[in-house]
Formats: structure tokens, C-alpha cells, sequence
């Protein structure tokens, strides 16, 4: 069973509502809605039963918040350690429309040069 969708059906489990649910994982409503259902196929029944946007457990959810929420809340030293990556280089500022790069060995274009 994937973690993710693990993690996205207890945070429902522990919220009030199906907006507060997915505003604390930073996800739209229909997004975390979606989520709930893949995961309800998997188990092979229904994981909450809403009244009013309130989701409440069924039994099959109670039983899969207990298996889930160990799961969940592992503590990350357990997983890979994760490289840092290095910080990038200086940005370069664009040179405007137009602008060839040098070619090394090429010959310099003639052209017309701006005045100010």
C-alpha cells in the first residue's frame, strides 16, 4: 500500500472537515478526494461516510487508522539519508532577442551597433 495515500487517509481521519484535510496537506479538495478513493479500492470497501462535509470512519476505516497511523508517524531516521544539494552558481542575466552566442574560431558579425 502506498505510504502517500496512507498518510493523506489519516491526516482526513484526524481532521475536522474534508477543506481542513487538504488544506494541511497543502493539496486541493478534489485532489485529496481522489486520493481517499484509489485508497478505498485497494482496501475493497468504504473508508469514511460524510454528513454535512464532516468525513466520519466506517468500521473498515477504524480498522486501517490503527494499521495506518504506526506507519505514518515512523520516525524518518529509519529511511535513507537524503543528499543536500549544493547551492547553485551565480545567474547569468540575459542578453536580449537576437544575440548569437560566440562561435570560438569564427569570425566577428559586422552589424550595426546601438546608440544610447
Amino acid at each position: 500500500m502506498d505510504t502517500t495515500l496512507l498518510r493523506r487517509f489519516v491526516t482526513t481521519a484526524e481532521a475536522t472537515n474534508w477543506g481542513a484535510a487538504a488544506k494541511t496537506l497543502n493539496m486541493t479538495r478534489a485532489t485529496l478526494l481522489i486520493s481517499i478513493r484509489k485508497l478505498e479500492e485497494e482496501v475493497g470497501g468504504e473508508l469514511f461516510v460524510t454528513v454535512d462535509d464532516v468525513p466520519t470512519l466506517t468500521s473498515a476505516g477504524l480498522e486501517l487508522l490503527e494499521v495506518a497511523r504506526p506507519v505514518v508517524r515512523k520516525p524518518a531516521a529509519s529511511a535513507a539519508p537524503k543528499a543536500q544539494a549544493k547551492a547553485g552558481g551565480k545567474a547569468k542575466a540575459s542578453k536580449g532577442q537576437g544575440r548569437a552566442p560566440a562561435v570560438k574560431g569564427a569570425p566577428k558579425p559586422k552589424g550595426r551597433r546601438q546608440s544610447r
